[in-house]
């Protein structure tokens, strides 16, 4: 259960800024997320990783030279607004265009799909790149439709690393999506997550059970079974994941065995005693792998296993230098740019040049007057809205 919070309507907002704060020398906070704390001193794409809160370090934790331009940035499991995607772009932007990429939700797929539209009326070239990496979520026939859950992180570093090294746009995309095709995962729960304030788990399980293929955001997987061992829990998933194995793949694959929110490390590390054997017994080899915690979802109990085959383009971009508040490899050379925060304040200096008259403080007052009006009413409608979204779902 999370147990630190004011206003819990005000977690994920509060939770950015000091994120914010604690690592203002990477980044800084812009209406709808957070950007580099420096701009490129050549125009390179802007690759921005998006979601909602909950998932830390997706987003923002992997913010940073050799990973993402900036995060746009949700409440919690909520898609971030179309505004908040087109202001973060509008922070990050350099001139070489930008890139949103996402796990494959509805309300992700709308929002930035609309901000796309608003940045492209601009003039500023945009692409979308989706995650659909959850084997769990629908057949092989219909992957356009699966979710995206772990597969987020080795799809978000292939293309930072292919952005930061001077990639064009069409192919720092062509690289994602590729990379997104090469990934497969498979997740289980054992314990549901808790939002803030939240007096009852956002959904349960049996005692003693284990959801294998269960969503993030507590969507349906495959069955309920009893909670078995890490040498039957390693079987499974690795089997499950090799099973969808890309036509044409080789023999060299990233492997990222994931904690979703209160799985200790202990645990994954009992876990790949079992997972890594299976995986070298299969004729792979393991390259740079990586078990921690890396697309959580707040205090879940679970583990899920990612896959992505590599192959000559991909490969150099898996093991290139990041250097992010959550994760760093390597050296990555920090971009000695404009500090974006004095941009920031520089253009606040040139909007004061407008005088406020009484008219115009007298229309503010009346608007702030009206959105409260609005907040209060949806704060209040808050439990009824919340069980009409669990029956409609998300889409995705």
């Amino acid at each position: 259960m999370t147990k630190i919070f004011n206003d819990p309507s005000d977690f994920a907002e509060e939770a950015l800024a000091g994120f914010c704060d604690v690592h203002a020398g990477l980044v800084r906070q812009v209406p709808g997320g957070a950007v580099r704390r420096y701009r490129p001193t050549q125009p390179k794409v802007a690759v921005l990783a998006g979601g909602g809160s909950g998932h830390y370090p997706a987003f923002v934790g992997l913010i940073g030279p050799g990973f993402a331009d900036g995060a746009v940035v949700g409440n919690i499991f909520t898609s971030p607004s179309a505004q908040q995607a087109y202001s973060v772009a509008k922070a990050a932007e350099s001139g070489a265009g930008v890139v949103f990429t996402y796990g494959n939700y509805a309300g992700d797929v709308m929002n930035f799909g609309m901000a796309s539209d608003r940045l492209a009326a601009e003039g500023i070239a945009v692409e979308n790149v989706l995650v659909t990496d959850d084997i769990a979520s629908a057949p092989p026939s219909e992957a356009g439709k699966r979710r995206g859950i772990a597969g987020d992180f080795p799809v978000f570093k292939v293309m930072g690393a292919a952005a930061e090294r001077g990639d064009r746009l069409a192919e720092v995309v062509r690289l994602g999506r590729k990379a997104n095709d090469r990934t497969r995962t498979m997740g289980s729960a054992f314990a549901g997550c808790t939002f803030p304030g939240a007096e009852t788990p956002l959904f349960t399980l049996p005692e003693g059970q284990m959801g294998l293929g269960l969503g993030i955001h507590g969507e349906p997987g495959l069955h309920d079974t009893d909670l078995p061992s890490a040498r039957e829990l390693g079987q499974e998933l690795v089997s499950r994941v090799l099973a969808e194995t890309p036509a044409g793949a080789g023999e060299r694959i990233a492997v990222i065995l994931n904690g979703l929110g209160s799985t200790k490390h202990e645990e994954l590390f009992v876990l790949w005693g079992t997972v890594a054997p299976l995986l070298r017994s299969a004729g792979y080899t393991l390259v740079m792998p990586e078990v921690g915690e890396l697309v959580t979802s707040l205090d879940m109990a679970g583990v899920s296993l990612t896959v992505t085959w590599l192959d000559d383009e991909l490969e150099p971009l898996w093991v290139a230098p990041a250097e992010t508040p959550a994760y760093r490899r390597g050296n990555a050379a920090r971009v000695s740019g404009a500090d974006t925060a004095a941009e920031a304040a520089d253009a606040g200096k040139a909007s004061a040049a407008f005088t406020a008259t009484d008219a115009s403080r007298s229309y503010a007052f009346l608007c702030a007057a009206a959105i409260d009006a609005a907040r209060a009413s949806l704060h209040e409608a808050e439990e009824r809205l919340g069980r009409m979204d669990a029956i409609a779902g998300d889409g995705g």
